[in-house]
């Protein structure tokens, strides 16, 4: 669909009653306005929807406050979750002033980050699969106030559900911790609700490949094939949305937090990368595990570039309590073929056409346009600059401490993340993609959750200093 009349028509071949324009902001929360199909005029989708940019986080200032939103023709689906026959389509943001792309938006940095890659002559077309992994929640309680903070998960799944006496009983079939990693039913207690979630999605145009449990108890994964950079952060959009609603309407909740529960596998995010021009991949060649020079370039510049990445790869600070040692997320950057304690992976292929670099340390939390983005450009510095990621490492890095001990590893916190974001993001500039002014506003929000985490009394230290 790629024009007003056919959009139009489609609306009216369905039967719809309302439009839901949605877009992006700076932590990867949609947003959206829904319009009756009766106010829908091709004047409206030619010339845009004005909002109020300046509610939304680290965007305008009030006195600047309006905004354009410009629908994307090609990207309109169905809402499976409206109680009202509802259109979702996907907008860009721009400047009513300039009427150009808004530089704050992440979806608009994500369109520049392509156009950038076509211009360096790399390569014409940049490939991203992410592998979102969530938990499903019976129940979930947290409040936090100047005098107290509590927070408290509750799932049938859990093992200490097993000395619990439930009044429908207790069925005693659970998973250990660390231990639930592929079990069928009645282990697997979800399985239903995640086949509910893909057919969803499915119906949300998503192709999918696959669904499973993960290594904790309540941790799930939903497998989607991968796309072009821009397609592939939609995608993401869209797994989150589903996700979300799909738990709701069980009566569940559902989160993508990185690390919800203490002493237990966190939620990564794979995500798996390659370049490509003229319908050719670049990264299959003749070097370490069958990579190109373009490829181990291209890793390279992950791997220089990892900490200031961190800031939109891993933009929480809940993000650095699963990047720990012990519990399979990847904190070394080092790569290698198959090892998964590695921050980067060349995972085994069939063909030519399926090699590709799989990124490790990203979590769910991220925005997919800035964190697929940022690791873009990364990549393209690392190849325009040569720079040779060094000797893979093919031994498991957490048994050899000795060889750990020496290696860069990722960021410790978000405070560190962002202050190397603020001290080395050129890579980041080249081509106008992240203007100076998105990465201040993007600090400055960031910086705001890493003064309210750092401010605010913690129970644990309740529990360990109270009575010194």
């Amino acid at each position: 669909m790629s024009d007003k009349s056919t959009f139009l028509t489609c609306l009216k071949k369905n039967n719809v009653e309302y439009v839901d324009f949605r877009f992006t902001d700076f932590r990867g929360t949609w947003h959206h306005m829904s319009m009756p199909v009766s106010a829908i005029t091709p004047k409206i989708l030619t010339e845009g929807i004005f909002f109020d940019g300046s509610s939304i986080v680290g965007w305008q200032e009030i006195h600047e406050s309006d905004m354009i939103l410009i629908p994307d023709f090609s990207k309109l689906m169905m809402d499976h979750f409206s109680a009202q026959p509802t259109a979702i389509v996907i907008c860009d943001v721009n400047d009513p002033v300039s009427g150009l792309p808004y530089e704050k938006d992440p979806r608009s940095i994500a369109k520049k980050a392509l156009s950038y890659l076509k211009k360096t002559g790399i390569a014409d077309e940049a490939y991203f699969g992410s592998e979102a992994e969530f938990f499903i929640f019976d129940n979930i309680r947290f409040d936090v106030s100047p005098t107290g903070a509590t927070y408290e998960i509750e799932s049938d799944e859990f093992p200490q559900s097993g000395g619990k006496s439930l009044e429908q009983g207790n069925h005693g079939h659970r998973s250990l911790q660390k231990g639930a990693y592929f079990p069928v039913s009645p282990r697997d207690s979800l399985c239903d609700l995640r086949a509910e979630m893909a057919s969803i999605m499915a119906g949300f145009g998503l192709i999918l490949e696959k669904h499973h449990h993960e290594v904790a108890p309540s941790q799930h994964e939903i497998g989607v094939k991968y796309s072009d950079l821009v397609n592939a952060a939609d995608i993401l959009q869209i797994y989150k949305y589903v996700v979300h609603n799909a738990a709701h309407s069980y009566g569940k909740t559902a989160t993508f937090m990185p690390k919800p529960v203490f002493g237990d596998n966190g939620s990564g995010m794979h995500v798996h990368q390659s370049l490509w021009k003229e319908k050719n991949p670049l990264f299959p060649g003749e070097k370490y595990a069958g990579l190109s020079d373009t490829a181990l370039y291209y890793i390279g510049g992950i791997l220089k570039h990892a900490k200031v990445l961190n800031a939109f790869t891993n933009p929480t600070t809940n993000s650095y309590k699963r990047l720990i040692p012990g519990f399979e997320a990847p904190v070394l950057l080092a790569y290698s073929e198959r090892n998964r304690s590695a921050s980067c992976r060349i995972p085994l292929s069939h063909g030519n056409d399926s090699k590709r670099v799989e990124v490790r340390f990203p979590d769910p939390s991220c925005n997919g346009y800035l964190a697929f983005s940022a690791m873009l450009m990364a990549g393209l510095d690392g190849i325009k600059n040569r720079l040779h990621p060094g000797d893979a490492m093919d031994h498991d890095l957490y048994a050899e401490k000795e060889i750990a001990n020496t290696l860069p590893t990722v960021c410790s916190s978000l405070r560190e993340a962002l202050e190397c974001l603020e001290i080395n993001n050129s890579f980041l500039t080249e081509g106008g993609v992240f203007t100076e002014n998105f990465l201040k506003s993007y600090c400055s929000v960031k910086w705001s959750e890493v003064y309210a985490f750092e401010h605010t009394p913690h129970p644990i230290e309740f529990k360990l200093y109270y009575s010194t």
